[in-house]
Parts: C-alpha cells; structure tokens; sequence
C-alpha cells in the first residue's frame, strides 16, 4: 500500500477517527494531532506490512498515540488509567467505542468545527481538515494561500476551542437549527470557492467543490429531517452538474448561453432533484431557493427556452427569507432576460446608489452587460474594464477585457 492509499483511507475515516478520539479523550486538539500521527506512521508502515484492516489500524494507532500524550500530563493520569487498555493493532472497534454514537460524534465534530467562537477562516481550515480528512497542504493550495498561514488557522482554532471551553456534544435542541445554519454557511464558502475561484488562474477548483459536495452528504445522512441541509445539497449538485461544460479545453470560461448542455451531469442533475425534493417537504429556505433556481436552469434545454419568469419570482422569495445585495443583483439579471435590460437596469443603479457591494466586480460586470444589450457601447465598455480591474480571477479577467474590447 502506498501513500494513495493511505490518503484515501484517512479521507473516508478521519471524522470517524477524529469524533471518536474527542469522545475518549475530551481535548479535540489532541484527537486531532493524535491521529496526523497515526497517518504519519501509516505511511511509513503500510508500504512494508500493509494491515488487514487500514480503518482499524488508524483508530487503534491513533488511540494509542492520544494515551502517549495524555499520559505525559500529570493533571490527566486518572484518565490515562481509564484509557490505557491494551489493543489488538487491528481492531476496528474495541469495548470502548459504541457504534450507535459514532454518527453522533462526527456530528458533534461538525458542530464543533464551525463553532461561532471561531473565526471564519478557522472554521473552514478545521472543517476541511477535521472532518474532511485534507493536509494543510491541500488546503493550502485551494485557497491560495500559504501552508504556514493554513497550519495557524488550524492551530488558532483548536486553542480557541479548548480555551473556550467548547464541549464536545450535539447542541442543544434549542440552538441546533441556528447552530446548523452554521456548518451550513461553512460548507457553503468552501464549495463557492471551488465553483468559482476568488483569484488564481483557474475558473474552477472540482476538487474543492466535490470535497464540500461529499461533507454535505455526510450531513445530510446525519440529519435527514433538517430541509435545508437537502437544500444545501441540491444546490451543490446542481451547481456542480454543469461543471463539465463551463470551461474549454484550455480553461477559459465558457458563457451559460454558450455551454454544451450534452456535457452536464445528468446524474448530478438528478441528485440534486431528489434533495431538492426532500428539501421541499416542509418549504424551501434560502439553499432550498438558490436550489430551486439552480433546477430551473438545469431542466430547461437552451437559455432562451429558460423559464426566467418563474427565476425572477424564486429571487424576489429568497430576497425576502435572506436578503443580500448578491440577491438583488442576481435578480437584476433574471428580470434583464424576463422584462429587458432597462428595468434591471435601474435595480443595479439602485445598489450602487445604496454602496451595497463596494469594490465587487460583479457589479460593473452585469452593468456593463445590461449597457451592452441597450446599445450604450461606451459605457459599458467602461465598465467591463472597471469589472476587470476588480477582479481578482485571472480567467473571469480575461473574459471581461475580450468583451471590453469589442466594444471599441
């Protein structure tokens, strides 16, 4: 077994391994550096005597890492005598773990992760590297930033968590919905950022958006009555279904009027339905909406053919349930291909009136688009070279400028 295998063992178990450690030892931090020392012993290990049971091996590995350290604090000897059991090497789950909590526990550890007391950053670090099993240099590299600056994040947080005294359970019943809301917007930042990168030279990051794809499954499996954790989901899948046809061979965007439709996802497509439907159950929240929408562009055949009527009434409810200036723009659009450019024209005017999005360049993007559609070729020429000079994609920039320039 070589290092693949180890990584792709580590990513399917490291929650498990994580919330179950937490669990015995009551410090997160430890469980977590407890098990990157199992890992690390895996993989100088596993290449000369690959184990039977590589799930067992890590949890037993890293168990007995966390009573090494435990039993190195004085203050802790009572725990470690409680602990310090021998194991079989390869045990995948000994007296001590009760596989009817383990759900439970990566739940919790999800909870935890994204806990308020954390700074947003931190939450996603820990999320992706906790629950989602990543190194700090996979991290590192969808974000763009450096290694060093991702290992902090997660060092901050873990002494955050343990100075606040963050316990390691479900919340209450009282607080969970708004807790969930949450781990929901932590998921949510993390697949934004892989369906459309902030900066860099790429449009997309697959890999980071299918990570938070597969941590909203695990969510949605441990709390399948919550509807906007489906809602979160078909959003995800939907998005993602038209991964394959937003970018040519060399990278560059390509335009939703201008995709191949053929080359969607149909079977992320229908994925996301069914989340979709189940989200729907007891009414749409605002993933649910941002779902909905994203269904009415994955069932219609071509822009034109494009219910844009029944976008603009989804955008105006999800401008009620939570209204942003993001919101409001992407209704600017719907109301552009439904009513014309001249109405959504004066909802863009209006924001920038208001300065509700300063320095995006979504704004002069579609303002320079609608300006484009009235004929006012001068202005939006300005505006799409605005737009680039405030975009920090590479890719979206290049877009922006090629449009610009027919405009001279």
């Amino acid at each position: 077994m070589g290092t693949a295998d180890v990584e792709a063992v580590w990513r399917i178990e490291s929650a498990r391994i994580v919330a179950a450690l937490t669990r015995f030892t009551g410090d997160f931090g430890l469980a977590e550096d407890a098990a990157q020392e199992a890992v690390a012993e895996a993989l100088v290990s596993w290449p000369l005597a690959p184990p039977a049971n590589p799930a067992g091996w890590l949890m037993a590995t890293a168990r007995r890492r966390a009573i090494d350290a435990i039993r190195r604090r004085a203050a802790l000897r009572d725990r470690y005598a409680l602990l310090a059991a021998d194991l079989p090497v390869e045990s995948a789950v000994d007296d001590d773990i009760d596989p009817d909590k383990i759900d439970d526990d990566v739940l919790a550890l999800m909870f935890v992760s994204c806990h308020p007391v954390l700074s947003p950053e931190s939450r996603v670090a820990l999320t992706l590297r906790v629950v989602g099993g990543l190194s700090s240099e996979e991290i590192a590299r969808a974000f763009l930033v450096p290694v060093p600056t991702v290992q902090a994040r997660i060092t901050r947080g873990k002494k955050t968590i343990a100075a606040a005294g963050v316990p390691f359970e479900l919340p209450p019943a009282a607080e969970r919905r708004e807790r969930l809301g949450g781990v929901l917007s932590v998921l949510y930042v993390i697949f934004s950022e892989g369906s459309t990168a902030t900066s860099g030279d790429r449009l997309l990051r697959p890999d980071v958006a299918y990570e938070a794809i597969r941590l909203a499954r695990t969510l949605a499996a441990l709390q399948p009555t919550e509807p906007e954790v489906h809602g979160l989901l078909a959003l995800c899948e939907l998005t993602a279904a038209r991964f394959p046809a937003r970018t040519g061979p060399d990278g560059s965007p390509i335009l939703l009027e201008d995709q191949d439709r053929r080359r969607w996802d149909f079977s992320a497509i229908h994925r996301g339905l069914v989340a979709l439907a189940k989200a729907s159950a007891c009414g749409l929240g605002p993933y649910g909406l941002q779902a909905a929408i994203a269904a009415t562009h994955a069932s219609a055949p071509s822009v034109e053919a494009t219910d844009w009527d029944r976008i603009v009434v989804l955008y105006e409810a999800l401008g009620r349930v939570a209204p942003s200036p993001v919101v409001e723009l992407n209704r600017a659009v719907a109301v552009a291909m439904a009513s014309g450019p001249a109405q959504a024209l004066a909802i863009v005017d209006e924001l920038i009136a208001s300065d509700r999005l300063p320095g995006s360049h979504l704004v002069p993007t579609v303002r320079g688009e609608l300006l484009t559609r009235l004929g006012r070729r001068p202005e939006a020429r300005a505006e799409l070279e605005l737009a680039a000079r405030l975009c920090a994609n590479q890719r979206e920039r290049s877009v922006l400028l090629r449009k610009a320039a027919t405009l001279s």
